[in-house]
């Protein structure tokens, strides 16, 4: 396990341990540096990282809670295949919680915030078609920005702790399908944002989110061996409000 292969996948030895390498751990498999069926050994990872076994398995049970790995007793730890009924659960608490994000910021928008996610739209555009860690980085950063400009940080923890399956199938769309049509979903969110059309803003944000509910099918058409057996979406995952 090469688990010093990027530089933001190294430990500050400064700083907390055990959070940084949950991060770097999972980060590896939404972007699928970790497949599923991968096994993962506590003593292997200590080894690499110059660290004791505790600060491993701690970030083994978090994972675990994520659904991104299942530890088995005596028999090692594995990463998971994605769970689309986990993803349609994430997008739907993600879809609630940021509908209302961006009403909150539609109300009184400050300029120096527009400036700054049409700023971060340019760079989306700049990366869209050659880098899909990169659009994947700057995605997050535009829901989170949104989600601090509404003051609700707490709100984006809860969506950081849910998403992991829902990141997973983003990072293997940003690898096969275009991007141009996701950016030009966070111009128009920008856009209402600016006129202080909050309903548009909102109505703009329900359809950026939902349109993983055509991206799953299609994607576990192109990439099953990810992906757990499992049902189509139900009508209420497509229903308009």
């Amino acid at each position: 396990m090469n688990a010093e292969s990027r530089a933001e996948w190294t430990l500050e030895q400064a700083a907390p341990i055990g959070p940084q390498l949950f991060r770097i751990l999972r980060e590896r498999i939404i972007t699928a540096d970790l497949s599923p069926g991968s096994r993962l050994s506590e003593v292997e990872i200590a080894s690499a990282y110059g660290i004791s076994r505790q600060p491993v398995r701690e970030a083994f049970i978090k994972l675990a809670e994520a659904g991104l790995v299942e530890v088995r007793p005596q028999r090692g730890t594995l990463v998971r295949k994605i769970s689309p009924a986990a993803v349609m659960d994430a997008r739907f608490v993600r879809e609630a919680i940021e509908a209302d994000i961006v009403r909150l910021v539609a109300r009184a928008p400050d300029p120096a915030l527009v400036a700054e996610l049409k700023a971060q739209i340019a760079r989306q555009h700049a990366v869209a078609d050659s880098d899909p860690r990169g659009f994947l980085a700057l995605d997050e950063l535009f829901h989170r920005t949104l989600a601090e400009a509404a003051g609700k940080n707490f709100a984006w923890r809860v969506i950081e702790d849910v998403k992991a399956q829902m990141d997973r199938v983003r990072y293997l769309t940003a690898l096969h399908f275009p991007k141009r049509m996701l950016v030009a979903q966070h111009a128009q969110i920008v856009d209402a944002i600016a006129r202080q059309d909050r309903r548009a803003a909102e109505r703009a944000m329900r359809t950026h989110l939902r349109a993983i509910l055509t991206d799953l099918p299609a994607i576990i058409r192109a990439r099953p061996e990810f992906f757990d057996p499992v049902q189509s979406p139900t009508p209420t995952d497509t229903e308009e409000t």
